[in-house]
């Protein structure tokens, strides 16, 4: 590590989300004094949570979760001094309206048979629905599956997919993973997904759950950056920027700063407005604009009594796509202050609830938590709230890569990050911290940091799977 000076090159990172503070984290370590600028007065972005003033509680904006196979975003954890508070899972567990439970987890078969003793044991599918999913699996292996322009439902038909194969298995772990729908998801990320998290190895799968509320994690990283010379300012709107040749300057809230280098981790939309009155931007201006949002709904009751003793479970045939037992989920200090059941819901490619109010959601939530958890009938709803992330990812839809930009732009010491960027991933955390790593590694060689390298290896495959690299 190479601790900052006064005399160190200044680097301004906007967004305090997980690209700005992976790029800030990395920056900060390679010598560089950072001043990382949020407009909210938190850090995570769209990964964050907050006292909530209508409950009173601390809610995560929506639950997230990471692989196995996430590794950047786990060595960013572990930069930050955090990843003590991830909780990691080996089984996921698949509840059908009614109760009615399926598990699948690793065994100690060779990738990629690792899951296949207990996919085959899964009662939420029939024979004929496996052996659909397994010869489509196979299709999926190797690493060179392109984006012809076909959507990945089209894919699954052409592949001859059974209804149920769709709706239980392809459907549930894409929309999540990907936040659309099968009709607007190109087929490489969909192959991407199921060769790194399903397929690789056995620990690619594993699932891991934060234990704190999600701003926690990312204001241990606010603090690694401070502690490094830095500076983390909160409610810092950037109005404009001019990027000069040889001093980058923002306009923050109506006041000037200037730096040497700058990074723009900010959504794509947002940085479309910052470059509105840059003619040299055009390009990047019309390649912004072929990206479109994509929302998640986070639904958050508290009963006034135990309704599970899962901690969390995938839920199948209804809107609500997963759960997540909070007040079993938290660690265990929150744990002995907790009562009753706090749970979180939450509905990726949440398209037909943007318009709903607040009743109808949390209505159509109650009605829906009933038929998988029998416990939560006879439980009194004491409080609930919906938070609403309309831009929480960009839609993967095929085609979209060609657009993603890279990390160097027209001006020499303004860089981007986002995981809408060009990071060989989809829009995740991984793919989030992956873009702030590319960013600060191209910011350092420009500096003259030849050699600079941030990004952690992938997992390697393991198992047979040596054999569709």
């Amino acid at each position: 590590m190479n601790r900052p000076s006064a005399e160190s090159p200044t680097v301004a990172v906007v967004g305090g989300g997980l690209a700005g503070l992976a790029a800030g984290c990395a920056l900060s370590e390679a010598g560089f004094r950072v001043t990382l600028f949020e407009r909210r007065p938190f850090l995570g972005g769209r990964a964050s949570s907050y006292q909530h003033p209508g409950t009173g509680e601390m809610v995560d904006n929506c639950q997230h979760v990471l692989l196995g196979c996430c590794t950047n975003l786990i060595a960013f954890y572990e930069r930050a001094g955090v990843a003590d508070k991830i909780r990691w899972y080996d089984r996921l567990t698949f509840l059908e309206p009614g109760g009615r439970a399926s598990e699948i987890g690793a065994s100690l078969l060779p990738a990629p048979f690792h899951t296949a003793p207990s996919f085959l044991a899964a009662d939420c599918l029939g024979i004929r629905d496996k052996v659909a999913i397994a010869h489509s699996m196979l299709a999926l292996m190797p690493s060179t599956v392109k984006d012809t322009g076909e959507s990945f439902l089209d894919w699954l038909k052409r592949h001859r997919q059974t209804e149920l194969a769709i709706e239980r298995f392809w459907k549930t772990v894409l929309v999540s993973a990907l936040n659309e729908d099968l009709d607007r998801i190109s087929v490489a990320y969909a192959a991407q997904v199921f060769r790194e998290s399903f397929l690789k190895s056995r620990a690619a799968g594993r699932v891991g759950v934060p234990t704190v509320p999600l701003t926690e994690l990312y204001h241990a990283a606010g603090s690694y950056i401070c502690a490094r010379q830095g500076d983390v300012r909160f409610r810092s709107a950037v109005d404009t920027f001019r990027a000069a040749a040889s001093e980058p300057s923002l306009s923050i809230n109506g006041q000037e700063f200037r730096c040497d280098y700058l990074v723009l981790a900010v959504r794509f939309d947002q940085l479309s407005r910052l470059l509105s009155n840059l003619p040299e931007a055009q390009a990047l201006r019309e390649s912004l604009t072929q990206f479109e949002p994509s929302p998640i709904t986070g639904i958050h009751l508290w009963f006034d009594r135990e309704i599970s003793e899962l901690d969390h479970a995938v839920l199948l045939d209804r809107t609500i796509q997963w759960m997540f037992h909070k007040s079993r989920l938290l660690d265990r200090e929150r744990q002995r202050a907790a009562s009753g059941s706090y749970i979180e819901l939450v509905v990726s490619s949440s398209k037909s609830l943007v318009g709903r109010s607040r009743t109808q959601i949390i209505d159509l939530a109650l009605k829906e938590t009933r038929e998988f958890f029998p416990g939560a009938v006879a439980a009194n709803l004491a409080k609930a709230t919906v938070i609403k992330e309309v831009h929480a990812t960009y839609s993967p839809r095929p085609g979209i890569d060609r657009y993603r930009l890279g990390n160097v732009t027209v001006w020499p010491r303004v860089f981007l990050a986002g995981d809408w960027t060009r990071t060989g991933w989809p829009a995740t955390m991984e793919g989030a911290v992956r873009s702030g790593y590319l960013a600060a590694q191209a910011l350092a060689r420009e500096a003259g940091q030849r050699d600079a390298v941030y990004l952690v290896p992938d997992l390697p495959p393991s198992g047979l799977m040596h054999l569709f690299r």
